[in-house]
């Protein structure tokens, strides 16, 4: 793990520290799961486009800065760091793009990374279905060859597909050779979530914002050019999109550091007594997690650099980070005390930390793939009885 920045990457760091100083507004934006709040977070993806923050690491043509995997991981902490506001358009930018990148034709790098980098088209994920969640091979949406039109019908319902209630685009799954086996026969769709036959309807959150919806699909007409990857090849493209959202580029170690530093300076202001006495333990684990995400993923970075890859790391990535966000606002709303359900920005961390082991793969999935791929402990024998 090499920790030492070149000068090049001092000066870039000190670049995006001083633009944030800058333009992070001085009060937190209203929730991106409100109309509102949809369009003053919007508002802030172009304005980090139109410096070339938005998506440093994609190319000069895209809107980025060719920026290297080190100055991404640079850019992500002093992003957090400087407290600035959620992306809206972390579905497409983190994602979908780099299956743009791996998968895409140039024609759909084209039509859809330029818009996706400014915030100007914001994309839903819409892969679960009330039947397959983490089991997403048993999907039952259907794609139907349209020959005369050059392109398929899309049938089926997607439910808790995120950023859908306000998105533009949606990018999924659909079976389109229902005689091939459950994880063959899959087809990775892009659509406008405008088209004729989309119905979306909002699924309130625990707090009542609509941050997921449910999508229903009747005939839905998609041409072939809007295909990611090769027909009854979704499995192969989709897994890479779920690398993506376990590993690295969902979930920077920049935003737990930032939190946990936050939880310091909450336990720094408590008032002395039993309650702050109790939670010490886990302030102080929550801050090591977060310094030790910090260090894993510096050598995952280092890894990747050196040629390598991440393969089955990723589900170790996100059974930590997902099980430390909820360790780590347990701790503060535990410091807090009965002032907790008055401290929103903790309380609504704490109550969307809670999702973590379940979105991106649940962790009991995750723990499996580590167990299977990485520790090489045998599969369970079909049909054993606990």
């Amino acid at each position: 793990m090499d920790l030492t920045l070149s000068e090049s990457e001092l000066a870039f760091q000190a670049e995006a520290r001083e633009w944030l100083a800058a333009h992070v507004p001085a009060e937190p934006l209203p929730s991106m799961d409100t109309a509102e709040g949809w369009a003053l977070h919007q508002e802030w993806e172009a304005q980090l486009a139109a410096a070339r923050w938005s998506v440093v690491s994609w190319p000069a043509s895209y809107h980025g800065r060719d920026a290297s995997l080190v100055e991404w991981v640079i850019f992500e902490e002093e992003y957090y760091r400087a407290g600035a506001p959620g992306r809206v358009s972390q579905n497409g930018i983190f994602l979908l793009a780099p299956i743009l990148f791996d998968h895409g034709t140039q024609d759909q790098q084209d039509r859809f990374l330029p818009s996706m980098a400014t915030g100007e088209r914001i994309w839903a994920q819409c892969w679960s279905e009330p039947e397959a969640g983490s089991d997403l091979a048993s999907l039952r949406s259907t794609a139907r060859r349209d020959d005369e039109r050059g392109g398929w019908l899309l049938n089926g319902q997607k439910t808790w597909s995120s950023r859908a209630s306000f998105a533009h685009w949606g990018f999924g799954l659909f079976r389109s050779d229902p005689e091939a086996q459950r994880h063959a026969g899959l087809t990775y769709f892009l659509f406008p979530l405008d088209a004729e036959g989309v119905t979306v309807r909002p699924i309130a959150q625990l707090d009542g914002e609509a941050g997921f919806a449910e999508i229903f699909f009747e005939d839905v007409f998609v041409p072939d050019a809007d295909v990611l990857g090769g027909v009854g090849e979704g499995w192969s493209v989709a897994m890479s999109t779920a690398g993506n959202e376990r590993g690295l580029s969902l979930r920077s170690p920049g935003r737990f550091c930032a939190a946990a530093d936050r939880l310091l300076e909450l336990h720094a202001a408590t008032p002395a007594g039993p309650d702050k006495h109790a939670a010490a333990p886990g302030v102080v684990d929550a801050w090591l997690g977060a310094q030790s995400y910090r260090l894993y993923t510096w050598g995952t970075v280092t890894r990747l650099a050196a040629g390598g890859d991440m393969g089955a790391a990723g589900s170790v990535n996100k059974v930590f980070w997902s099980e430390l966000d909820i360790a780590l606002h347990e701790s503060a709303l535990e410091l807090l005390g009965p002032d907790a359900e008055l401290d929103s920005r903790w309380l609504d961390g704490y109550t969307f930390s809670l999702s973590g082991p379940i979105y991106a793969g649940t962790n009991e999935v995750q723990r499996n793939i580590v167990a299977e791929r990485i520790l090489g402990l045998p599969r369970e024998p079909k049909g054993v009885q606990r």
